[in-house]
């Protein structure tokens, strides 16, 4: 059974394997990882998770920064499978929601379950009415997860990264 859990230095080696999964050069969504993060030594990769668990406060207390979020790790039997991120600060280019599931574990309904999870804490702990989801317009599956958990397409967007599809998620009280 998967579950959603804090970052942690103690899935080092099952983060690199999810990390390798996507192969070199592409964007793991949720896991907020910049392409100057070391998270391949331990020293690098534990300073890399302390900061990741900083911007997760305690439930209750929202943070009107920008650095702050919900940063969670989908992990099963000590795997990580994907990342997804609940932020704290509305931002209209990058949404509230971003995640991503390796590719050897997709088609299994984790990014749904996990999208589920963060929409509720978006409503329990943000006292949130609604989140803004964006996916590439090319990426089907995102879309279908989306929409499957409520989206409502808002429109597609030009961006520095290609078009987008926007999405408005209604959390009903």
């Amino acid at each position: 059974m998967p579950e959603l859990i804090l970052p942690t230095i103690r899935l080092h080696a099952a983060f690199l394997d999810c990390r390798d999964d996507w192969g070199p050069g592409l964007h793991e969504d949720g896991f907020g990882l910049g392409a100057d993060d070391d998270v391949d030594s331990p020293a690098g990769f534990a300073a890399w998770v302390r900061e990741r668990v900083r911007m997760a406060h305690p439930a209750g207390d929202p943070c009107p920064d920008e650095q702050h979020g919900s940063p969670r790790w989908i992990v099963e039997n000590g795997h990580v499978l994907g990342g997804i991120a609940l932020r704290h600060k509305f931002d209209d280019e990058i949404g509230q929601i971003g995640y991503g599931v390796r590719p050897s574990a997709r088609r299994r309904g984790l990014a749904s379950w996990a999208l589920g999870e963060m929409l509720a804490e978006a409503r329990v702990v943000l006292g949130l009415d609604r989140v803004l989801i964006p996916c590439l317009a090319d990426n089907i599956a995102s879309a279908r997860t989306i929409e499957h958990n409520g989206g409502v397409l808002e429109g597609i967007r030009d961006t520095e990264h290609g078009p987008v599809r926007r999405y408005w998620i209604a959390l009903d009280r």
